[in-house]
């Protein structure tokens, strides 16, 4: 009996023993369901914030994308500006060339005007002439006929 005493004691101690291992490997367990959970959080935060950065990156190359076809518009823009300056320059040259016949073409019509003014009057006074020996003419004539008639009648 005493072995058998002995025997539950030890087996009651291997009990405690066993249990007090139970406990710590729950302990344990419960520790690392605690840090799976932790770790599980930690793991879906970090895919949210890489998800982020993903869109991040996405968003940044849609940018570079965008601002190198800006870059293209603006290379673009810029020829077309250039162009138009080259324009601008050669209408303001044309129109500077246009200007200064236009104000040639002001003088010789001015001095023309006077030139046809000059021969109106010319014109005017030869008509003066015409019509003063006209009346001239039609006195001689007149005075012709008189005399014929005089001559006659003598």
């Amino acid at each position: 009996m005493s072995q058998l005493r002995v025997e539950n004691e030890e087996s009651q101690t291997k009990i405690e023993e066993l249990q007090s291992k139970v406990k710590l490997l729950e302990q344990e367990n419960l520790a690392k369901e605690q840090e799976i959970t932790s770790l599980s959080h930690n793991n879906h935060r970090m895919e949210a914030e890489i998800e982020k950065l993903e869109a991040g990156v996405k968003d940044a190359k849609a940018a570079a994308e965008e601002s190198a076809a800006h870059g293209t518009q603006n290379e673009s823009l810029t020829r077309k500006l250039q162009i138009l300056e080259e324009e601008a320059e050669e209408a303001d040259k044309n129109i500077r060339e246009t200007s200064e016949k236009l104000r040639q073409t002001d003088v010789k019509a001015g001095h023309f005007e006077r030139k046809v003014q000059a021969l109106e009057n010319e014109r005017e006074m030869w008509e003066n002439k015409y019509e003063e020996m006209a009346k001239k003419y039609a006195e001689v004539q007149k005075e012709l006929e008189d005399f014929r008639r005089e001559i006659e009648n003598i």
